[in-house]
């Protein structure tokens, strides 16, 4: 039987423990142990009243997640999109676009800002991303700023 993997969004406040927690565990197994960089995952964001966590439920279980942050500069409205990752055995599935276009038509027309691992640019430019500035590393790893808006 085919499992059905299902698109969820939920805004901080209402995620439930055992989501956050499967949420946060496959960033840290992505981002801290499969790429060897010790940073600090847990950056205060998770729980801002405006951030939105998408994540495809596969059964139950997260395979793939995306952190969508509102951000707001002289009353404007823009978004950060990050922590976009899909747990090894899911990948090559599409998952990462699907969550992308999830993400994309949640924030419309408004600017949208990321951090792109530079070999991720093309991915992200078939979306509309383009270069905001220069590469740098970060934890040792490098990162181009792009911008969609």
């Amino acid at each position: 039987m085919m499992s059905t993997v299902a698109l969820r969004r939920a805004w901080a406040a209402d995620l439930d423990t055992a989501t956050l927690y499967q949420l946060l565990k496959l960033r840290v197994d992505v981002f801290v142990v499969e790429q060897a960089c010790a940073y600090p995952e847990l950056d205060g964001r998770d729980l801002l009243p405006d951030t939105r966590h998408l994540w495809l439920d596969d059964e139950g279980e997260v395979i793939a997640t995306l952190r969508l942050l509102e951000e707001h500069e002289d009353g404007v409205t823009s978004f950060r999109l990050g922590r976009l990752c899909t747990a090894v055995p899911a990948r090559g599935h599409g998952y990462t676009t699907r969550l992308l276009q999830a993400a994309l038509a949640e924030t419309g027309s408004a600017t949208v800002r990321l951090n792109a691992q530079s070999y991720l640019v093309d991915m992200y430019a078939k979306y509309g991303f383009v270069a905001d500035g220069a590469e740098f590393l970060d934890d040792g790893i490098p990162h181009v700023p792009m911008r969609r808006g």
